[in-house]
């Protein structure tokens, strides 16, 4: 048996109008995690979302993020930026170095609030779930025609992404 060494720079890059993901190790390699580089551009927030088996770990390599993980007083469906936990907990600016683990059942998300990208390590268990999410995904955003809620939502469900709050991306206008 042997191992994988992946040199930086490769791995198989996907990249869609939002993000930039590079598939470093796979359920193909072996391995029961998926491990992805993510580049989070300003303007991106993934949306408050949970994972019904799942579970993920995320850590800041570059720039800065806004980060949560936990289970709010008070779910609302359009934003996910003012939830807070019964013990006060509210979502981080988390800098390089800073990571957050993510257990099935647990209400999360991040947002690149700054006007840099910012880069992240993104591991999920069980493989190769999320490896064919982010396929499935970046190809209908590609399609270049208008993308059918139903058809994304149907999506989600088929790779335990059970969304709460909406994802959105609005880049910085130029001035």
């Amino acid at each position: 048996m042997s191992g994988l060494v992946m040199p930086a720079g490769h791995g198989r890059k996907l990249i869609t109008k939002a993000q930039e993901i590079t598939f470093k190790v796979t359920g193909a390699d072996g391995s029961v995690t998926s491990c992805f580089e993510v580049m989070v551009p300003p303007g991106f927030d993934v949306g408050a979302h949970i994972h019904h088996h799942s579970q993920e770990f995320f850590y800041v390599l570059e720039g800065e993020l806004e980060l949560l993980a936990f289970e709010p007083t008070e779910r609302t469906e359009d934003s996910w930026h003012d939830w807070e936990s019964a013990d006060g907990t509210r979502a981080v600016r988390a800098g390089r170095g800073s990571c957050m683990f993510v257990p099935p059942n647990t209400p999360h998300a991040f947002r690149n609030r700054s006007d840099e990208p910012a880069v992240m390590l993104f591991q999920s268990h069980p493989a190769p779930d999320h490896e064919h999410y982010f396929d499935e995904i970046a190809e209908i955003f590609s399609a270049g025609h208008e993308v059918d809620p139903a058809a994304v939502e149907k999506m989600r469900e088929r790779y335990d992404v059970h969304q709460i709050t909406p994802l959105r991306y609005e880049p910085p206008s130029a001035s």
